[in-house]
C-alpha cells in the first residue's frame, strides 16, 4: 500500500491536488511543482525576515555583554559559516525533493512514522517561538499604552495578535513573501534610525560602542567557566549555534520553492548572516549605548534601584520591547510591531507545515494547511496561559542541539548513505516505516553532545556532526538496512523529482 507522501507526490506531478486549494494548502504534503519555483531573492526575504526580531537583538546583547562585542562577532561569523553550510545542504535536499523539512524526513533519515519525532521537536520549538514573540509584543503594548497586566487585556491582545498571524499566513507562500519583504525593509530602515539616534544621544564614541569588552564582573564570568579567551569563544558559539539547526529546517521549508540550489545557498547564508552577525551587532550596540538611559528610566519612572534596573534590562527579554519604546517613542513601537509581525508570519508558516506532517504521519488526517495555521497559533496561546513558555526558554539550547542533529542526519543520508548504497534515482523516494538508524542516531547525538562528551568536546555541534556522519551511516548501511514499505518506481516521479 502506498504511503500518503507518495500519493501526494504523484498528485502534484500529475497536476491534481484532489480538492486542495493551492493558495491555502501550499503543497504542504506534496512536491512543489517547477512552475511555482522562486528566485534566491524571494527566498532571502524570508530567511532574513524570520531572524530579524527582538529576540535576536536580545540574544546579541546578552552574548556581547558576556564575552565582548568583538569576540561575539567572531563567534557569529563562525556560526554563520557552519549554519549557512548546514542550511544549504538541507535546503538542497528540499530543492531536489520539493518537500518541506518534516515531510522530507520520511525519505531521508527517519522514515514515515519516524518523521513524527522531527515534527514534534521542530513543531514544539517553532510554536514556542510564536508564544515568546507574542509575549514580547504583549508587554510592549502594555508599556506603550500604559495598561495594567490584567486577564481582560491578555485575552484581548493575544486574541488580536493570533487573528492577525492567521490572516497574514492564510494564503500561502506568495503572501508570506510579500509580507516579509515589505516588513523587512521597514524594519531595517527603522533599526538604522534607532542606532544612530541612540548612539548619537549616548555621548559615547562609535568606536567604543562597536568595540566594547565584557560588561559582567569577573566573578560572574568565572562562575560560567569563562576564564580564558577560548572559553568565551566556545561559550558564544554554543549559545548562537543552537539556532543553526532550526534555521536549517526553516531554509528547507522555504528552499523547496527554490529554482536553483544556489538560490537556497544564498538564502541560507543571508539568514545566518543577519541573525548571527547583523542582529547580534545591532543588539549589543543598542543595549550598550542605551543602557544608562534605560536604567535612568526604570529608576525614575518605575522606582527601581540602579542595580535592579540594570539587572532587569540585561536579564529579561521583555525589557527590550520596553527599551525601543523608551528610546524611540512611536517609532520604536512601530519597529517592535514590524519586527515581530514578519517573524510571526514565518513562524506560523513553518509550524503549520510541521503539524501537517505530524497529523498525517500519525492519523493520516489531512484537513489542509489552513487548519494547522489556526492550530499552531491556538497552541501558542495555550503555551502562554499554562506556563509552557517559561519552561521552554530554559530548554532552547537543548532543542537547538536536537534540531541540529536532526538536520545533520538528513544531510548524511542524502549525501553519504544513499550514494554509498548506489541506489537508483527512483529508490531515493522509498521510505521505511521507521528508520531506526536515524531514530537511534538523534538520541545518541543528543545524549553525547549534551551530557557525555560535553567536557571533552566543548563545541556541541562537533559531537552532533560526528554522530550524524559516522554513527548514522554505519547503522544505516550495516545494521538497519533500508526496508522500504512502498515502491516508488513511477517514471514520472523519477524524471520530475530527481
Amino acid at each position: 500500500m502506498e504511503t500518503t507522501i507518495l500519493k501526494a507526490l504523484k498528485r502534484s506531478l500529475s497536476g491534481s491536488a484532489e480538492g486542495n486549494n493551492p493558495s491555502t494548502d501550499d503543497h504542504s504534503l506534496e512536491r512543489v511543482p517547477d512552475s511555482d519555483r522562486k528566485s534566491w531573492l524571494d527566498l532571502s526575504w524570508n530567511t532574513a525576515g524570520i531572524v530579524t526580531a527582538l529576540v535576536a537583538l536580545y540574544v546579541g546583547a546578552l552574548v556581547s555583554f558576556t564575552v565582548g562585542l568583538k569576540m561575539a562577532v567572531v563567534a557569529g561569523l563562525i556560526v554563520t559559516l557552519v549554519g549557512g553550510t548546514l542550511g544549504w545542504a538541507v535546503g538542497h535536499i528540499a530543492y531536489k525533493t520539493g518537500l518541506s523539512s518534516t515531510v522530507m524526513a520520511r525519505l531521508h533519515g527517519f522514515g514515515t512514522k519516524g518523521s513524527i519525532i522531527a515534527s514534534l521537536i521542530f513543531g514544539f520549538m517553532i510554536i514556542g517561538f510564536i508564544a515568546i514573540e507574542n509575549i514580547l509584543l504583549y508587554h510592549g503594548f502594555l508599556f506603550f499604552f500604559d495598561l495594567p497586566d490584567t486577564m481582560l487585556n491578555r485575552v484581548i491582545i493575544y486574541s488580536l495578535l493570533t487573528l492577525t498571524w492567521i490572516l497574514l499566513t492564510a494564503y500561502g507562500f506568495e503572501a508570506v513573501t510579500r509580507v516579509s519583504s515589505i516588513m523587512l525593509v521597514s524594519f531595517l530602515g527603522v533599526l538604522i534610525y534607532m542606532i544612530f539616534d541612540i548612539v548619537g544621544n549616548s555621548g559615547q564614541s562609535w568606536s567604543l560602542v562597536f568595540g566594547f569588552g565584557e560588561q559582567f564582573p569577573e566573578e560572574r564570568l568565572a562562575a560560567l567557566g569563562l576564564v580564558s579567551e577560548s572559553d568565551k569563544l566556545i561559550f558564544a558559539i554554543n549559545i548562537l549555534i543552537g539556532s543553526a539547526g532550526a534555521l536549517a529546517l526553516v531554509v528547507a521549508d522555504l528552499g523547496r520553492y527554490a529554482a536553483r540550489s544556489s538560490g537556497v545557498g544564498i538564502s541560507a547564508y543571508i539568514g545566518n548572516l543577519f541573525m548571527h552577525v547583523i542582529m547580534l551587532t545591532a543588539g549589543g550596540a543598542i543595549m550598550f549605548a542605551g543602557l544608562p538611559a534605560l536604567v535612568d528610566y526604570y529608576v525614575g519612572t518605575v522606582g527601581m534601584t540602579p542595580a535592579e534596573a540594570e539587572d532587569v534590562a540585561l536579564q529579561n527579554p521583555e525589557s527590550l520591547a520596553s527599551a525601543f519604546i523608551v528610546f524611540g517613542g512611536a517609532i520604536g513601537a512601530f519597529l517592535m510591531v514590524v519586527a515581530q509581525s514578519k517573524t510571526q508570519v514565518l513562524n506560523t508558516y513553518s509550524s503549520s507545515l510541521s503539524l501537517t506532517n505530524l497529523f498525517d504521519a500519525i492519523l493520516g488526517w489531512q484537513p489542509g494547511r489552513m487548519a494547522f495555521v489556526i492550530g499552531a497559533n491556538l497552541l501558542s496561546v495555550l503555551f502562554i496561559f499554562v506556563g509552557v513558555v517559561s519552561w521552554l526558554q530554559s530548554f532552547l539550547i537543548i532543542l537547538g542541539v536536537l534540531t541540529t542533529c536532526f538536520s545533520s542526519i538528513m544531510v548524511a543520508d542524502y549525501f553519504v548513505v544513499r550514494p554509498y548504497l548506489k541506489q537508483t534515482d527512483t529508490e531515493r523516494y522509498g521510505a521505511d516505516w521507521i528508520n531506526w538508524a536515524g531514530v537511534l542516531s538523534i538520541a545518541m547525538g543528543f545524549v553525547f553532545g549534551q551530557y557525555i562528551l560535553v567536557d571533552i568536546i566543548k563545541l556541541k555541534f562537533f559531537t552532533v556532526l560526528i554522530v550524524s556522519f559516522i554513527v548514522y551511516p554505519i547503522l544505516r548501511i550495516y545494521v538497519f538496512k533500508p526496508n522500504y514499505q512502498v515502491s516508488a518506481s513511477d517514471e514520472l516521479i523519477r524524471q520530475e523529482a530527481v
